[in-house]
């Protein structure tokens, strides 16, 4: 499968290559894809790829956005759903050696986001995964860990605030599948996803994070970069049997994570930054 944006493509910026599996949600397609224009530069590689899900109104949707985003954006649409798993593996596998940004399908990015995901790994090589803040982000959540928060009212001011934390990077226990960059080269590395063992991208996401953890990977929070959502992610039927048949620390691992959150104090700092920064002024191009 040949990825309709090109990976080593002339235009555009030198970002990950973002990846949107569309799902069935006509609304959330709209408001990400609408998120995606105001958040990334002018011609970043966007890959809109729909496993037979999207229905007529979101087919519809998408055309349209196609028309007058001005990312360099393409879509791909199989006939016949081939599964969640298998479906990213097959993306992945076309995008070869590039660096990529996996979205969830109800992802709502804030502006920045994908700029400050390449920061991070440019920063340090050794990271495989970066994860950026979210509201229902399960380790990555923000303002509390492990909690389901509403979508930010105003991202615009949260994403400022997150870009003036100083960047750490700190480890979490695995990547979070609401937003998740992913070095290019470290995945060729692991291999592919297990789509036989695994329903849903959120299980193969751990199990790949901790297969690249364990290469000597690292798989970290990207604090200066914020992605929201509608909804936690979900495992599918048996994926959490599947994740304890091959990791057997993996659960405890991650309690002791959510009971103990070693990044409260990080959490904090982003809530001070966001008292601090001002709202954005309305109609703040007219004052420029």
């Amino acid at each position: 499968m040949t990825p309709p944006v090109a990976p080593d493509a002339a235009r555009g910026p030198g970002l990950p290559v973002v990846l949107l599996p569309v799902g069935t949600d006509d609304d959330a397609l709209d408001a990400c894809l609408a998120a995606l224009d105001a958040s990334l530069p002018a011609g970043s590689r966007v890959w809109l790829a729909d496993d037979a899900q999207a229905g007529p109104r979101g087919v519809a949707i998408i055309e349209r956005w196609l028309h007058r985003t001005p990312l360099m954006a393409d879509y791909s649409r199989r006939q016949r759903a081939l599964g969640e798993v298998a479906h990213i593996d097959q993306l992945l596998a076309a995008c070869g050696g590039a660096d990529v940004a996996v979205l969830a399908p109800d992802a709502i990015p804030a502006p920045g986001w994908l700029s400050q995901l390449a920061a991070c790994f440019a920063r340090d090589a050794s990271i495989a995964t970066a994860t950026p803040w979210c509201n229902a982000g399960e380790t990555a959540a923000w303002p509390r860990c492990g909690e389901v928060a509403p979508v930010p009212g105003d991202l615009e001011r949260v994403a400022r605030a997150s870009a003036s934390l100083a960047p750490c990077h700190p480890e979490l226990p695995s990547a979070v599948a609401h937003a998740v960059a992913i070095r290019g080269s470290a995945r060729q590395r692991a291999g592919g996803l297990d789509a036989s063992s695994f329903g849903s991208w959120y299980a193969a996401l751990v199990d790949l994070s901790l297969r690249l953890s364990g290469l000597g990977w690292r798989n970290v929070l990207c604090e200066t970069a914020f992605v929201a959502r509608g909804s936690e992610g979900v495992p599918a039927d048996g994926d959490l049997d599947a994740l304890a048949a091959r990791w057997p620390g993996w659960h405890a691992r991650l309690a002791e994570f959510l009971m103990h959150d070693p990044l409260h104090a990080r959490r904090a700092e982003l809530s001070e930054a966001c008292a601090r920064v001002l709202p954005a002024l309305p109609q703040r191009e007219l004052l420029a």
